[in-house]
């Protein structure tokens, strides 16, 4: 079993004095619902699960009162354990479904804020704007879920491995023995994703013909969706914004280029259908930025920005890149193999971070690939798939901005040398605590 960290998130919520009810988003088959009843079942006596796609009729119950007493007698005909303060868990899934049920937040929040009430739905982003469904905005903890990350998938491959990385203390190079293993999961991760059925059937060893059957399942899944929730005219457009990811990634400016999706395509043609891919969490857009800035945001071009996917195995599937070719590498795999890397760093950049990552790029001279958004400070990084470290889009904004620190991600050992944090690829997941212990440039200078 993969130990997910939301888990701690959601004890946390649980004993906190202000707690709200909590509403859990992410995309599809991450888990929510598995995270929900694990943490039912670890944290509390009963666990009263109530989905309203499975059982419609439940709308009806949120549809008649607003009074939480009244509700709370109603919802106990549809369950076999009590509903009481404290004890039970009261779990809402496929909360799109019901309009009244999502309101009902805010009256457990004013009314009844002894009880523990959790709520998460697919494509909620979605449905909330599709049906014009008013979110309980101040009443409710928002908690963001994600795909698994690679963190957790190491804990369960190789907990050894994870606990030597999670103990480090200070940058210095590790030994091979644990570079090696390093090396090995994240190939194996790469392959797999972070779908959790997916790596689970990696990590149980039912051959990556499975985990490929896993995440063609997922992707067809989720074309399906676009037929259900989307607009019948957005249907193609969405099918084609998202189909054309490998290509967009895989240019050697990956910025987002609308002909690629189609050519003479218009950004008021596919715009919508992009905002429908980002509200449904699967894909993440990184916007240009024309200085490093504090917010990034004010210094954002909304016309210039990357798209990536949300999970790197659903973008290996949707390249119809073969697991052999991860895991042994291949001459001709150069362009997908950075594309693959990148998406992969983003997808550990997102946890850590309370913004979205930024790039910065330079009239076509230089690019940084990500700006990380820090309270006092922007830290640009840079990714490289493998060992070769060559180019000077670092260097060229080094010069520029004389950031304090910078990261770079390879295949290289752990490092750090004037404020450059030289980082494995494996190793994004701890970014944040391994710049807490980089210290930063003792001089002005351009890249080391």
């Amino acid at each position: 079993m993969i130990y997910r960290a939301i888990l701690d998130e959601l004890r946390d919520w649980k004993d906190s004095p202000d707690r709200k009810p909590l509403l859990l988003k992410g995309a599809r088959q991450i888990g929510k619902t598995w995270a929900m009843e694990r943490f039912g079942s670890d944290n509390f006596e009963f666990t009263a699960k109530f989905d309203f796609d499975e059982a419609q009729e439940l709308c009806g119950v949120f549809e008649r009162t607003r009074d939480v007493g009244r509700l709370l007698k109603e919802l106990a005909l549809y369950t076999d354990v009590p509903l009481e303060a404290g004890r039970t868990l009261i779990v809402l899934d496929e909360i799109q479904v019901c309009e009244a049920a999502l309101n009902s937040l805010k009256y457990f929040c004013e009314n009844a804020p002894e009880y523990h009430v959790v709520a998460a739905g697919s494509l909620l982003g979605v449905a909330v704007k599709k049906k014009k469904m008013k979110v309980p905005v101040g009443k409710a903890t928002i908690l963001t879920m994600h795909p698994v990350t690679f963190t957790e998938f190491l804990r369960t491959a190789d907990e050894r491995t994870w606990k030597y990385i999670n103990e480090l203390e200070e940058i210095r190079h590790l030994p091979e023995i644990i570079m090696s293993r390093l090396e090995l999961e994240y190939r194996r991760y790469l392959v797999c994703g972070g779908m959790p059925e997916a790596a689970t059937a990696l990590l149980e060893n039912r051959g990556t013909a499975q985990v490929d059957k896993v995440l063609q399942d997922i992707l067809d899944l989720y074309e399906l969706d676009f037929a259900k929730y989307a607009e019948p005219r957005e249907i193609p457009r969405i099918h084609a914004v998202w189909n054309s990811l490998p290509s967009q990634l895989s240019k050697e400016n990956r910025k987002f280029l609308y002909n690629v999706v189609k050519p003479g395509a218009r950004a008021r043609d596919y715009e919508d259908a992009l905002l429908w891919l980002e509200e449904a969490g699967m894909v993440q857009r990184c916007f240009n930025v024309s200085r490093p800035g504090i917010p990034l945001s004010a210094y954002r071009d909304l016309s210039a920005f990357k798209v990536y996917a949300c999970d790197c195995g659903l973008l290996r599937r949707l390249a119809k890149v073969s697991p052999e070719v991860i895991l042994g590498g291949n001459a001709n795999y150069t362009e997908f193999r950075g594309a693959l890397a990148e998406n992969a760093v983003l997808q550990s950049l997102l946890p850590q971070c309370e913004d979205t990552p930024y790039y910065w790029s330079a009239d076509g001279r230089a690019e940084v690939d990500f700006l990380l958004p820090l309270p006092t400070e922007n830290i640009p990084v840079e990714v490289k798939s493998e060992r070769r470290i060559s180019g000077k889009s670092l260097s060229v904004y080094a010069k520029k901005y004389q950031p304090s620190r910078r990261v770079r991600f390879s295949m290289n050992n752990l490092q750090q040398n004037d404020g450059l944090l030289s980082c494995p690829l494996p190793m994004a997941d701890w970014s944040i605590r391994l710049l807490g212990i980089c210290p930063p440039s003792s001089t002005e200078t351009g890249e080391q």
